[in-house]
């Protein structure tokens, strides 16, 4: 074969008759093709579509070397799907702060390790691994000092499960803040995790009958500390160090951090450094000062832990709204499920603002402790308003709250485990804004129902 000439006649391609070529192409099947389900049909314009009729530019040259990004970037196109913050969610720094998931652009049930929402107390710590130790200490029969390798020759398990900061929508118990489901709900990821259940490790060490409790302890700046039910220790705790098949990146807690599926984000230390077991509780700064709910009474709820049932409508949303849909047109409403006591059953639909409610489809993997997706086909009238609110449940026997039902029991005060149902309004124009709908202001009675909207 002769490779000059051929390279030749490749150079000397002319791309116009590429293009006539496609236009006598895509003339014929436009004539045989009788409908167009979605997008612009063929048939609607004489000239039709340049960016299908001409060559693209990505199409005709060379593309970048494999060797361009030797870890992988995502496309540039992509730049607006990040976390993002508020200086209204940080405690007078970037350090002591959060950046929030965009839920909203996200597929499936795993999140991607760089969208993995990040909360830290002490800023954000960069730990040599060859240097970093883990101390056991405490009530079991034999403690020790582990480097990473040494932990690592335990067995490792793999499990899939959320991580929710109790906070998640936190703000909104007074009504809604953020006309945005990044913001309402973004306060939670889910992963692949990979580590080493604790129980395995105390199998070797061995636990004294009195140990009721265990310490967790970070090795920030924070020296973040709380203390878990030895319960939930033997049950499903575990150490771990990778995520989505990668090690953990720094945000999660590089090298190792704790993982308590189900239950609130902040007891999953990270860059954990010691263990300690006791018979009570330590009652750290994050178990008194904070992390508490205070009841309309005036006394405090401290020591519950699981993330209640809970769901949230994920497209439409603010982010994403039906401005482009035209009457008659099919659309997939699709949202997100997740408990701490189980796993989701089932989730059910309202068009009303919680009224009345349809049963939604459960997608793709079930599993516990993890995210589960959901959704329902709807055709779009365009001027109707809806009241979209979903409702979740589990195989606990947990079903989600109304806000009434919520603040009857906690009222107003409380800052974490708010799992009230969410609602979104689909405005005449397709236009989504993030609203409550409740009863009267006299919580405690059955008015009629009145929406208040974002502040």
């Amino acid at each position: 074969m002769d490779i000059k000439k051929s390279q030749q006649d490749l150079d000397s391609f002319d791309t116009k008759s590429i293009s006539n070529s496609r236009r006598d192409f895509l003339a014929k099947t436009a004539a045989l093709s009788a409908t167009a389900l979605a997008g612009t049909s063929l048939l609607a314009s004489e000239k039709g579509d340049p960016v299908i009729l001409e060559p693209t530019i990505w199409g005709t040259k060379w593309g970048n070397p494999v060797t361009e990004n030797l870890y992988g970037m995502p496309s540039k196109y992509e730049h607006n799907v990040i976390r993002r913050y508020s200086k209204l969610l940080s405690s007078g720094n970037y350090r002591a702060s959060i950046a929030v998931t965009p839920i909203q652009d996200l597929s499936g049930i795993i999140t991607p390790n760089g969208l993995f929402f990040s909360r830290c107390h002490g800023g954000v710590a960069q730990i040599d691994p060859n240097e970093h130790r883990l101390m056991i200490t405490g009530l079991v029969d034999k403690p020790l000092v582990l480097t990473m390798k040494q932990l690592k020759r335990y067995p490792s398990v793999t499990r899939t499960h959320f991580i929710e900061c109790p906070a998640n929508g936190g703000q909104e118990w007074r009504g809604p803040q953020y006309n945005s489901l990044q913001f309402a709900k973004g306060f939670m990821s889910c992963a692949q995790w990979t580590g080493v259940y604790i129980k395995d490790i105390l199998a070797d060490l061995g636990l004294k009958p009195d140990a009721t409790w265990m310490l967790a302890e970070g090795g920030d700046s924070s020296h973040m500390g709380r203390t878990i039910p030895i319960d939930k220790v033997l049950d499903d705790a575990m150490i771990v160090w990778g995520q989505n098949g990668e090690a953990l990146r720094p945000e999660q807690g590089y090298p190792i951090r704790l993982l308590v599926p189900g239950w609130e984000g902040n007891l999953c230390v990270k860059w954990l450094r010691r263990l300690d077991f006791a018979n009570g509780p330590w009652a750290c700064k994050e178990e008194t000062a904070k992390y508490t709910v205070l009841k309309p009474t005036g006394k405090a709820i401290q020591h519950f832990y699981a993330n209640e049932v809970n769901s949230t409508v994920t497209s439409p949303c603010p982010e994403i709204d039906w401005t482009d849909l035209k009457d008659g047109d099919i659309v997939e409403i699709e949202g997100l499920a997740w408990s701490g006591m189980g796993t989701i059953t089932g989730v059910d639909l309202s068009y009303d603002g919680g009224k009345n409610y349809v049963e939604a489809k459960l997608k793709g993997l079930i599993l516990p402790k993890c995210w589960t997706r959901w959704s329902y086909m709807h055709t779009y009238k365009e001027g109707q308003e809806l009241l979209l609110t979903s409702r979740a449940r589990d195989d606990d026997g947990n079903i989600q709250p109304t806000i009434d039902q919520e603040e009857l029991v906690v009222g107003v005060e409380a800052v974490y485990h708010r799992n009230a149902v969410e609602t979104w309004k689909v405005e005449k124009d397709g236009k989504v804004t993030h609203v409550e709908v409740r009863s009267q202001l006299d919580r405690k009675g059955k008015g009629p129902l009145f929406i208040e909207g974002k502040v």
